[in-house]
């Protein structure tokens, strides 16, 4: 299973949802890759801390190495890193991606994540992190992925910005990877005491859009989270954010096993 978490507005809580889902998932004994695409490593710091910095070789010389048509050279597993997290391995972010980005546009890469991807072994599931903007590094991502998961902020801004999004992923799905599908939008940063979150919601299930049914909440913990870089689920296990992101977890793998069945 490979799985792009994508938003074209950011703070929206891509990487936190990344991470903490790849991290549920290598609890549950599933061998787990994180794949960070963003320019701004976040879910690399989220992981790694300081340690993030000196990571190497990174997915920027991943697609460096595309560009020189060396990767005959490197196999791809040598730009997977251990992380602290037992069975969670990372394709770290490097500055280089936001240089490379309109040569690699230029000579037309954009497969190169997705063969790389179907030709590494030993991993259950992908996560890919994706930076907010649909550019070179995303669009590689929704074609090497099975699933888009979607987060959501609560904002009327967002709302709006929704449906050109779900239309951008519809036509990569059809020019480039028909087996891609929208798993659903996850709605983030959930105060359930206000008033205006919950009429956005709603309006976005009377509009037929596909929201999961789990909400994660607005919590300091997450903060907490990312200081510690220890994802939720081993910082603080039976938080009520954890239990969302389990739910949540959950609530994928069970709709994943349906479309198999």
């Amino acid at each position: 299973m490979k799985r792009v978490v994508f938003n074209q507005k950011g703070g929206v809580g891509k990487s936190t949802i990344a991470v903490n889902l790849a991290a549920i998932a290598a609890s549950r004994g599933r061998r787990t890759l994180l794949v960070d695409l963003d320019t701004q490593g976040n879910a690399s710091r989220y992981l790694l801390g300081e340690a993030a910095a000196q990571a190497a070789p990174t997915v920027a010389d991943f697609f460096e190495q595309s560009l020189a048509l060396r990767l005959s050279s490197m196999a791809i597993g040598a730009f997977v890193h251990d992380t602290p997290v037992a069975g969670l391995s990372l394709m770290p972010s490097g500055p280089a991606l936001a240089d490379l980005h309109s040569r690699l546009e230029a000579r037309s890469k954009i497969l190169k994540l997705r063969k790389a991807l179907d030709d590494l072994e030993g991993f259950d599931e992908i996560v890919i992190d994706t930076p907010p903007a649909l550019n070179f590094y995303t669009r590689s991502a929704l074609i090497a992925a099975d699933g888009c998961l979607i987060p959501f902020d609560c904002d009327d801004f967002s709302r709006q910005a929704l449906y050109g999004l779900l239309e951008s992923v519809e036509e990569i799905r059809d020019d480039h990877n028909p087996k891609l599908r929208v798993e659903g939008i996850v709605v983030n940063q959930f105060q359930a005491r206000a008033s205006q979150p919950e009429r956005i919601v709603q309006a976005l299930i009377d509009e037929k859009l596909p929201v999961l049914p789990t909400r994660l909440s607005a919590s300091v913990k997450v903060r907490e989270s990312h200081d510690a870089g220890v994802p939720l689920i081993a910082m603080a296990p039976s938080h009520k954010l954890t239990a969302e992101f389990v739910a949540l977890y959950d609530e994928l793998e069970r709709r994943r096993k349906a479309r198999r069945r």
